[in-house]
């Protein structure tokens, strides 16, 4: 697992799919005044370069974001997620360069007093996160397993909140620790949102 880096597939059709889920619950989240938290427990770095030589291996962003870019007959969740990534890099009129993670788009979207928590358990992934998110309030990145994690972090102390489960399947123990973390997080907090990440692998 510790080989597995998400800037391989930064951007592609199913960050498109994830990131306009997860900012639609943020700021379904945010719609009340009461704090929450948002606990992720497979972070990763939090920004990836479109540019760089992970990215542009198999430039998946091509059937993902870059699609999306430059369109203005979008949904409103779309508009918003593209609004998001536009904002990642610059504002209106930038040119698409970066991609932000699951980390990036919750730092855009809490509140001051809203918590994030973040576990990475990539050491190169987890110091570009921790260096990125450094000047955030109520923020914790660690270098550790999110599924173990999980068993510390729940409930929160908000008793609001969001976890988001999106390990890289890289190995096949990830979808039964899926099920097991998803099972975990309704236990000891049933009134949270869970948001998993699980792919449709075809078969032949």
């Amino acid at each position: 697992m510790l080989a597995y880096r998400h800037a391989f597939h930064a951007g592609n059709h199913a960050d498109v799919l994830k990131h306009v889920v997860l900012a639609q619950v943020l700021l379904h989240m945010a719609a009340k005044d009461k704090p929450f938290t948002m606990i992720d427990t497979h972070a990763g770095a939090g920004g990836y370069s479109l540019e760089s030589r992970y990215a542009q291996r198999n430039a998946e962003a091509a059937t993902g974001i870059e699609r999306l870019w430059a369109r203005d007959d979008l949904p409103p969740a779309v508009a918003h997620y593209v609004d998001l990534v536009r904002a990642f890099n610059g504002g209106t009129g930038s040119v698409l360069e970066q991609y932000p993670g699951s980390p990036a788009i919750a730092n855009m979207l809490l509140r001051p007093g809203d918590a994030l928590i973040c576990h990475e358990l990539h050491a190169t992934d987890e110091r570009i996160l921790r260096a990125y998110l450094a000047e955030r309030p109520l923020t914790k990145v660690a270098l550790d397993d999110g599924f173990a994690a999980l068993v510390h972090e729940l409930p929160p102390p908000s008793r609001r909140g969001v976890v988001l489960i999106d390990p890289p399947y890289e190995i096949k123990t990830d979808y039964a620790r899926t099920l097991g973390a998803v099972r975990e997080a309704i236990a000891r907090f049933a009134t949270g949102v869970v948001l998993v990440w699980v792919p449709h692998v075809a078969t032949v």
